[in-house]
């Protein structure tokens, strides 16, 4: 059995990932909206991968006989100024989500729950990857999206990501 404040914490973190799929759902749709479709394939796949981190917090909780308890998904309810806008709103993202896993983190060191440390190690060292894709999404933005043409090869570029399940066994 797990410590019953590193549950709840659990539930609260599988709830922001389904969150932050809503979230980048919302990116995408805002993308394709714009006919920039390799900037919505990115986000569409960004989707399909939070989603997927939402089940592993589930599978997790189910595996440690917790209950998983899901809450009300909101609404985004972003507005994008431009086509960059996104971009940086998905760091921030990045940011939030990467200091929410740290605080589990350091609740369950605290209690020197090791087995939920070691699941959560594999978060740890994918928001890393998370924060350094959505970083570089922006530079690379910055450097060529000014130009139709640039803007046209970002996006080609963009579409070329395809999702792949994530590693981590439970």
């Amino acid at each position: 059995m797990l410590n019953q404040e590193i549950v709840k914490l659990l539930n609260e973190q599988l709830n922001k990932e389904l969150f932050s799929a809503y979230l980048y759902l919302d990116m995408a749709n805002y993308y394709a909206d714009q006919n920039l479709s390799g900037f919505e394939n990115w986000f569409f796949v960004q989707a399909q991968e939070e989603r997927d981190h939402a089940m592993l917090f589930r599978q997790y909780l189910l595996n440690n006989g917790e209950s998983v308890i899901l809450t009300e998904v909101a609404a985004p309810n972003e507005k994008y100024n431009d086509y960059k806008d996104p971009l940086v709103k998905a760091f921030n993202h990045e940011k939030y989500v990467t200091d929410s896993i740290n605080k589990i983190y350091e609740a369950a060191m605290k209690i020197k729950d090791f087995r939920t440390m070691q699941f959560l190690d594999w978060f740890v060292s994918e928001q890393g990857e998370e924060e350094k894709n959505a970083d570089d999404n922006i530079k690379k933005y910055d450097l060529f999206a000014g130009d139709p043409k640039g803007l046209y090869m970002l996006d080609s570029e963009m579409k070329a990501r395809v999702y792949t399940a994530p590693s981590l066994v439970l």
